[in-house]
């Protein structure tokens, strides 16, 4: 028999138990995700309405190594919806408190752009990919 068709002893159950942890991991978080405070819960639906909208193939949240300026720039994004609607609201929020509320949606921004990359791992280019491209 050819070496090349025998597998070796670790790929003759491939990934069962990997695939239930990383399953149990998500669920985990989702839960641990139902007991944010309201305010966090509020910029987390913001934040996940945002990133439904570029959830694309070739997205930057996709990227192997996601670009720090774009991201900044996404949650800055973010933040201008979030002062708009407390401006509709008329709501009255300090600067000191605009400055916590950008750092509380830049955690979770992170945060859901990592959720949903270890969703759909396989929508993550690896950099030689890329290279193709360009």
């Amino acid at each position: 028999m050819p070496r090349e068709t025998i597998l070796p002893f670790y790929m003759i159950y491939p990934l069962p138990l990997g695939a239930q942890e990383e399953e149990a991991m998500m669920r985990d978080l989702e839960y641990m995700q139902q007991l944010y405070p309201a305010d966090a819960k509020k910029y987390q639906k913001r934040i996940a309405v945002v990133l439904d909208t570029i959830d694309y193939d070739g997205s930057l949240i996709y990227d192997e190594f996601p670009c720090r300026w774009q991201m900044y720039r996404l949650c800055q994004s973010i933040v201008a919806v979030l002062k708009r609607e407390a401006q509709d609201a008329k709501e009255e929020i300090s600067a000191e408190k605009w400055a916590w509320i950008e750092e509380m949606v830049q955690i979770l921004l992170y945060y859901e752009v990592y959720k949903r990359r270890h969703t759909h791992k396989n929508k993550i280019k690896p950099v030689e990919v890329l290279r193709k491209y360009r």
